[in-house]
């Protein structure tokens, strides 16, 4: 008789994953000094709303699992507020990883590119407009311009975060902070952007 075939064992494990991690994202070759003590993970703010913390992340890195870990909204809601960074005893930049997974899962077609665009767009906007990023205006942003009805519908379902933000001291309430020579950053960016425009042309 033919015994079914559990459903975990049915899913495909890439051995050579955690190899390509250490050798195509950045902070990856620190992967291996994770020991695994949960500190990143328990310093996240909204680690809850992740499917997978960064400690249980970086396991299944180990694993051999790709297709959850370039699938995984942690790669997403992470805030870049740096405490994993901070926190963790063996000094794996955590941040750094979760940032480069993202990209890859972008340039692998894990992502939707247009989504990831839209919320880099929001990103750039604050942090060129103001020096810095507030995180109320990116989000607003950002979710709004998948139309009126549907930004309405993602702040209302993160409402809870949000006030959870507010309430810890990760999100202001009042008028966006901004750097005081605002005037210097647009040079710098304008600067930035001929130089870039020239490398273009050669």
């Amino acid at each position: 008789m033919t015994q079914a075939v559990p459903e975990q064992s049915k899913k495909k494990y890439d051995l050579g994953f955690a190899r390509w991690v250490y050798d195509n994202i950045d902070g990856g070759d620190k992967l291996s000094m994770c020991m695994q003590c949960g500190a990143c993970s328990g310093s996240c703010p909204i680690g809850v709303q992740m499917d997978h913390g960064p400690r249980k992340l970086f396991m299944m890195i180990r694993a051999g699992m790709k297709e959850a870990v370039l699938s995984s909204n942690t790669l997403w809601n992470c805030t870049k507020c740096y405490r994993c960074v901070v926190r963790c005893p063996r000094g794996v930049p955590v941040t750094y990883i979760l940032g480069s997974l993202g990209t890859k899962a972008v340039e692998l077609g894990y992502a939707d590119k247009e989504d990831t665009r839209s919320f880099a767009r929001s990103f750039w906007w604050s942090a060129a407009t103001f020096g810095r990023t507030d995180e109320r205006l990116v989000t607003a942003r950002y979710y709004f311009s998948f139309g009126l009805v549907e930004g309405i519908k993602k702040g209302l379902a993160n409402l809870k975060i949000a006030l959870g933000m507010v309430k810890t001291g990760r999100m202001h309430i009042g008028a966006p902070h901004k750097i005081k020579d605002t005037r210097g950053l647009q040079a710098i960016l304008a600067k930035a952007q001929e130089i870039e425009s020239r490398a273009g042309k050669g």
